[in-house]
């Protein structure tokens, strides 16, 4: 019983990772303003709101670039699922953020 190795030139998709540090730094962003918020006491500066705004505009960025990098061939994907997630984390948050706002809840 010998050892199989599989050898591979199959790489990490560039964009991949690049929607991993999107969504890092969108994630980032998002959770400082909800805590500048927070220590606030519930009012939002307009920093926050701008810090907000473009973490949407970051994690867009990241899904498009997340799903462009799944639909390449002979590379790793791992990369390319982790910036979808976490994109559509920040996405996921920033609605329910603007549900809560709305809503009152």
């Amino acid at each position: 019983m010998g050892r199989k190795y599989i050898f591979t030139n199959k790489q990490e998709s560039k964009r991949g990772i690049m929607s991993t540090i999107l969504g890092v730094i969108a994630l980032v962003s998002l959770f400082l303003a909800i805590y500048g918020t927070f220590l606030n006491r519930g009012q939002a500066l307009v920093k926050y709101g701008v810090a907000a705004l473009f973490s949407l505009l970051f994690s867009l960025a990241g899904v498009v670039l997340g799903i462009l990098s799944k639909m390449e061939e002979d590379r790793f994907y791992l990369f390319s699922y982790l910036g979808i997630v976490l994109n559509l984390l920040v996405i996921a948050g920033i609605s329910y953020i603007l549900y809560a706002g709305v809503y009152g809840i």
